[in-house]
């Protein structure tokens, strides 16, 4: 009652094709567990800014924020304290995000040209 070597060769073969489809899983690069229901500074590709409470997020790194806040940019292209506009709740897609942080402990750092 041996397997001939056909039906080992056979076997072997089939289980290197699982391990080829199966890969361990990979942790996430940035843990946002930790910034959950808090207020956070959310970058955007193309150079929006938004402020809001972080409420979910996925492993593409999607983002549900509440009570977000988008800073507007003036007329010198760059951003504004003082123009604003609510956008409320929304979903911010995971590959137009630049940057995240709290913000608790961080502020904006304007940078200068030196011209």
């Amino acid at each position: 009652m041996s397997e001939t070597k056909q039906d080992k060769k056979q076997s072997f073969s089939q289980s290197q094709q699982k391990k080829k489809f199966e890969s361990p899983k990979r942790e996430a690069i940035l843990d946002l567990a930790k910034y959950k229901d808090h207020q956070v500074r959310v970058k955007l590709m193309g150079g929006r800014l938004v402020v809001g409470v972080l409420k979910g997020y996925d492993q593409l790194m999607n983002l549900v924020l509440d009570e977000t806040i988008e800073y507007m940019r003036d007329s010198n292209d760059k951003i504004s304290k003082d123009k604003t506009r609510s956008l409320g709740f929304t979903v911010i897609r995971g590959n137009i995000l630049a940057s995240i942080s709290l913000m608790e402990g961080s502020e904006i750092i304007y940078m200068q040209n030196s011209e």
